[in-house]
């Protein structure tokens, strides 16, 4: 069983009302919704105008599918953001894409030059992402970083949902170069904001201990997070949600397959973002103690539901099946917080960096392993399959979060174990 509050510990629950009332928070929010929604909108942009350049489904695909890839690269990069102050490490990289994206904004690029330029501005996202997270746990404490999680969270779904539907119609009205401009502006904005309301903080004490390479400062913050069995399983709960996103990867074809008419596929779409808007909310709602226990088991069951696709429901019980699922893998707002709340301050970044590119990388092959899946037993069974392999991972991560997390609660080390 997890350890219940012990005596004189604090397990009254935090409020979105709490953490929207700092100004820093409002400023790192309000920046991530602008350049989030501005970075939905450019992929489909950016996808679209190399389908009209070539007239090839596989390169528009694969074209989307490229900026996610620099992910990979995250362990590495993410350093960045333990050994620069990390306001500065933000405004950097906000700038830095700003330019990248205005050039691909130039019509009639080649379209190599606009696949590296994306390259980089994706990899040049690794060492800011890792500054972001590391920078909520600067400003928010305790109860409010689990809040704050989760009030971040709604904002990239909601930035998902709003990106994607109206990525097309802005496409249509500004044409593809007029959107990667637009992408462009919102980092300028983004820049802005972080710079004129973060206030400023040196880089984390204990910076100039970090090792002098990258590759040695990520593969210490691995021996670190490897070492804590706490950490160990709370990195495999995040790492493991590419596996209910690999159903949300096979909402089109499903639905193609399955229900006649052009909406459904988009009804589908949305019901799993809009699940987990709701999740987030009612976890932010419940008592630490609460969130804590209930946050692996809900790992599991975002599993379950999906396996009533198997049977070929009607599109209302679809829908409602994915949002059930979306809104228990809501557990994702709470399992980074209690993550990054447990490494110490110096090798955040970094640690940060491990556990996001992991996550992204995860949720990538997985949903290539469904899409061949699914060429192969249907679309309907590959949903299935995701959910019980969910389920079967989740109730294994559930129970080894039981235990780790009734054992003496013993602070990490320290950021750089010899």
């Amino acid at each position: 069983m997890a350890q219940a509050p012990r005596a004189g510990v604090d397990d009254r629950a935090a409020g979105y009302r709490d953490v929207l009332s700092l100004g820093e928070f409002r400023a790192v929010l309000g920046a991530r919704l602008v350049s989030m929604a501005g970075d939905q909108v450019a992929r489909v942009a950016l996808s679209l105008l190399v389908f009209d350049r070539t007239r090839s489904a596989a390169l528009a695909a694969a074209t989307f599918a490229l900026s996610f890839l620099p992910a990979l690269a995250g362990p590495l990069l993410a350093g960045l953001a333990d050994r620069y102050p990390r306001r500065t490490v933000l405004v950097a990289a906000d700038l830095l894409r700003a330019v990248l994206l205005g050039l691909m904004a130039v019509p009639g690029a080649p379209l190599p030059v606009l696949f590296a330029l994306l390259v980089l501005a994706e990899l040049i996202g690794a060492p800011a992402n890792a500054a972001h997270g590391a920078v909520l746990a600067d400003i928010l404490v305790g109860d409010r970083l689990v809040v704050g999680q989760g009030a971040r969270s709604i904002v990239d779904q909601l930035s998902q949902i709003g990106g994607y539907a109206v990525g097309g119609v802005l496409t249509a009205l500004l044409t593809a170069h007029g959107v990667l401009a637009l992408d462009a502006a919102s980092f300028a904005v983004s820049a802005l904001v972080l710079r004129l309301a973060l206030r400023r903080r040196p880089a984390p004490a204990g910076a100039a201990d970090v090792p002098p390479s990258l590759l040695g400062s990520a593969r210490r913050s691995a021996r670190l997070v490897w070492s804590d069995r706490r950490l160990r399983v709370l990195l495999g709960l995040v790492w493991m949600i590419g596996l209910p996103v690999a159903a949300e990867g096979l909402a089109v074809p499903y639905a193609v397959g399955r229900y006649p008419g052009p909406s459904a596929a988009g009804w589908l779409l949305a019901a799993t973002p809009l699940g987990a808007v709701v999740g987030a909310v009612l976890l932010g709602r419940c008592r630490p103690s609460v969130r804590r226990r209930v946050m692996a088991p809900l790992a599991a069951l975002a599993g379950l539901p999906l396996l009533v696709v198997a049977a070929r429901p009607p599109l209302a019980v679809a829908c409602l099946v994915f949002a059930l699922s979306g809104a228990a893998a809501s557990y994702v707002t709470v399992a980074p917080a209690l993550y990054v709340a447990r490494i110490p301050a110096a090798g955040r970044g970094q640690a940060i960096g491990l556990m996001s590119s992991g996550a992204v990388a995860g949720q990538g092959v997985v949903t290539i392993l469904a899409g061949l899946g699914a060429d192969r037993i249907g679309a309907a069974d590959a949903v299935g399959l995701a959910g019980a392999l969910t389920a079967t991972v989740g109730a294994a991560l559930a129970i080894a979060w039981s235990r780790a997390d009734a054992e003496p609660d013993v602070p990490v080390a320290g950021p750089w174990p010899g």
